[in-house]
């Protein structure tokens, strides 16, 4: 079944706990923020597997599609399992990064969104991430559900990735990216 009419009065329940919690409260916030970063990286996914680049030998599609999987040890962190982010997953995204870095040219600027369709989807998603990483640090500052290190880590990284991939996309794509002229 697709509904269950549990939520119609506005609340919801986390996994091993009997209390409903308004969805308005910091923990659904955080995990419906995850959540939507999570969907929104599909649409990246499906784009960058339509492009066929490549990030070092490994497919651009496959590199978010690893990312989703390790949203989804955060969520399931913050709604209560015994899951977290191991230190490795921060390790590879930083390497990623690195290995992005080495390709672009270098940069010393902040730059208009746009030049790809691609690039302007991974900002897109840079931004939704960074909401998402301000709804988990309350959650976690908070004391609703203290978290592991390395999932704030893995949270503070996922905007530079996202915004390494937007510059790599329109950097593979030919694409000179415009910087703001501050007029």
């Amino acid at each position: 079944m697709l509904y269950t009419r549990k939520g119609d009065t506005g609340t919801t329940k986390t996994f091993g706990c009997d209390q409903r919690v308004s969805k308005s409260s910091s923990i659904a916030e955080a995990l419906g923020s995850m959540d939507e970063i999570n969907s929104f990286l599909g649409l990246c996914k499906v784009r960058s597997f339509e492009k066929g680049f490549l990030v070092g030998d490994k497919k651009m599609g496959d590199v978010v599609h690893n990312i989703q999987q390790t949203l989804f040890i955060i969520q399931a962190e913050l709604a209560g399992a015994e899951k977290k982010v191991e230190e490795s997953k921060v390790i590879e995204v930083e390497g990623i990064i690195d290995a992005i870095e080495k390709i672009l040219p270098p940069i010393t600027t902040f730059f208009i969104s746009g030049g790809t369709e691609l690039a302007a989807t991974f900002d897109v998603a840079r931004t939704v991430s960074r909401r998402a990483e301000r709804r988990v640090v309350a959650v976690n500052e908070e004391g609703v559900r203290p978290l592991d290190p390395n999932t704030l880590k893995y949270l503070n990284r996922l905007s530079s990735i996202l915004y390494a991939l937007a510059r790599l996309s329109n950097h593979l794509s030919g694409i000179t990216e415009e910087s703001p002229t501050y007029k």
